[in-house]
């Protein structure tokens, strides 16, 4: 019934569709045939929330039938899965992870220092702090206290790695036992030296100098910094490591703190305390609490000799420089009278230095060092200035004329209506710069001869520029103003003594030298104990033409008591001296391969 149904509906439709298009001529109708036409089902499925991690992005998967054509396909989002969160742990093991053997990692580098600063405590007496009479403080006016806090950068920025999630060498339970026997070892010599030796401190305060604890401790620090991220993730953090370190014990000796014997002393001691803490953290944990190895796959530094270092070192031998003065009687003449005699004592040279080598023979690079002597011996210079400088113009008619008496040590006492001060009531010395500080920037040719392959044996020929930073020292006085007329033929019979005072600095003495160019050369020893990490011994030698002035005026303060200006600024000595600088370095460096 209900096909019939259909078909009727079907046969009217093309009636109506030949109607209206048109009947022929014999009234027949034509029917076009009909086709029912279905869109192509192709399932697909899309996961939107589903929970699988293939380990790659996958983009789409296709299933074909047997025919060869595909008949469905899954398409999915890439899903991205995070990281695990950072989770404290004690003694977590890495799997992969080579165990070091005991006294695998030690390089012994820190008994070489040591020794150094033995052979250096005969250099110590660079100036003494107090004059011959003891009445006048030398101070030193250079003073800071970043030593207090830069020693303890290393731990600080290998501890706060830890605490960010930054995987080093070590779990946190192996990192604290080696950091605590390093600490442990280092104060056990530092203090065990310190009060056998009981040697003085330049600045007088105590007798416990000799090795320095601030410099023990920054070394420490830089060791431990090297250990667990410069071997494990980028030399670069050893390379900050000891660059504070070095400028730590820099400081202790620009303080006045320090020898520069104990700063060396004192690296070795903290580079040593380390290395052996870390040998036993190897023997007790072995393969527990490793979280990284060394970094490998890079080519031996003897082969790969391009190179950046940071140094450290001593400048052996004193100096001398003679300057022939003509209106003043110190106390530190030769026979004949004339010549002032300047000594100085053993330098510290701190310095950077890198190369690139275009094969493992040769190469070019530069050098930036800081080499800073001391002055040893003040007494020669502050002998005159706190004796009587009418004493010494004027001998035994000082002693013997009652206006110059009068005229130097005043009149009255306090609180009386004609009270004059003296002429010099007080005086001090203050140290503006205690060192003649060079400054040097060369470039040149290097050159590397592979010995086996660990050690090799370097040269270098450099030549650059030399600048000076000179030795200052100022003088301060107080005392009464003088009233005294210049044309008089006796000047002290009618000196008028005022109640006023004065208070004078002026630049007292000053030693300085004048840029100039310079050539260098030098041989060391590199012991490559890692693939891209070495120590390197050194002795380098420089050359330098300097002009040397010194400018030395004890009577400054007349100036301004008296004043004379003039008369008296032309007592002021200044005398240039032509010398040929000769510059030898003993040291050692931490070097890294680029």
């Amino acid at each position: 019934m209900k096909k019939t149904i259909c078909y009727l509906l079907l046969l009217c439709a093309a009636l109506f569709i030949g109607g209206t298009n048109g009947a022929s001529a014999k009234g027949d109708f034509e029917i076009a045939p009909i086709s029912l036409t279905t869109a192509e089902l192709k399932p697909e499925l899309t996961f939107t929330d589903l929970d699988c991690n293939f380990g790659e992005d996958i983009t789409a998967i296709t299933h074909t039938n047997a025919t060869g054509r595909p008949d469905f396909s899954i398409t999915t989002s890439p899903k991205f899965t995070p990281e695990p969160k950072y989770q404290l742990t004690w003694m977590r093991t890495n799997p992969g992870v080579k165990p070091y053997k005991f006294m695998d990692d030690l390089t012994f580098v820190g008994v070489p220092l040591f020794v150094a600063g033995i052979i250096a405590k005969s250099e110590k007496k660079s100036f003494r702090q107090n004059t011959p009479d003891n009445k006048h403080t030398l101070l030193t006016d250079f003073k800071t206290h970043i030593d207090d806090y830069s020693q303890f950068f290393g731990p600080v920025v290998t501890t706060g790695l830890k605490i960010a999630g930054v995987e080093g060498r070590s779990d946190w339970g192996r990192y604290l036992a080696s950091t605590a026997m390093s600490y442990g070892i280092m104060a056990a010599f530092v203090n065990g030296i310190k009060y056998t030796a009981k040697e003085m401190r330049p600045d007088g305060s105590t007798a416990n100098s000799w090795p320095s604890g601030h410099t023990a401790t920054a070394f420490v620090g830089a060791t431990l910094l090297h250990k667990e991220y410069g071997l494990t993730r980028s030399p670069w953090y050893s390379v900050a490591g000891y660059t504070v370190a070095t400028a730590t014990g820099v400081m202790r000796v620009l303080n006045n703190r320090h020898w520069v014997s104990d700063v060396l002393s004192g690296a070795g001691i903290g580079i040593m305390s380390t290395e052996l803490a870390y040998a036993f953290s190897d023997l007790l944990f072995k393969g527990k609490g490793l979280l990284r190895g060394d970094i490998s796959g890079q080519k031996s530094i003897i082969e790969n000799p391009s190179f950046f270092s940071v140094s450290m070192g001593i400048g052996m031998g004193s100096r001398d420089m003679d300057f022939d003065l003509q209106k003043f009687e110190l106390g530190n003449f030769d026979e004949d009278g004339k010549t002032f005699n300047l000594k100085f004592g053993a330098s510290t040279a701190v310095g950077v230095e890198g190369a690139y080598f275009f094969n493992k023979y040769i190469g070019v690079g530069g050098r930036l060092r800081v080499n800073s002597s001391p002055i040893k011996g003040w007494d020669g210079i502050t002998d005159y200035a706190w004796n009587d400088i009418f004493n010494n113009v004027y001998g035994d008619e000082y002693e013997s004329d009652e206006y110059i008496q009068r005229f130097v040590n005043g009149q009255g006492d306090p609180g009386d209506p004609n009270y004059s001060p003296p002429l010099m009531e007080s005086a001090n010395l203050t140290i503006k710069s205690d060192h003649l500080t060079e400054f040097t920037a060369d470039m040149g040719l290097y050159f590397n001869m592979p010995l086996s392959k660990r050690f090799a044996v370097g040269s270098k020929l450099l030549v650059g520029h030399s600048s000076m930073q000179e030795i200052d020292l100022n003088a301060t006085a107080t005392g009464g103003k003088r009233d005294v007329d210049i044309s008089e033929e006796n000047p002290f019979i009618n000196a008028v003594l005022l109640p006023d005072t004065y208070t004078k600095e002026w630049d007292y003495f000053t030693v300085g030298g004048n840029s100039s160019m310079k050539f260098g050369t030098g041989l060391s020893l590199t012991y490559a104990y890692k693939e891209n990490y070495a120590w390197r011994v050194f002795l380098d030698y420089d050359f330098s033409r300097k002009t040397y002035t010194m400018t030395y005026n004890p009577t400054g303060f007349l100036m301004e008591s008296i004043g004379w200006g003039d008369s008296f600024e032309d007592l002021a000595e200044t005398q240039q001296v032509k010398k040929n600088r000769h510059t030898f370095i003993l040291g050692g460096s931490f070097t890294i391969s680029f």
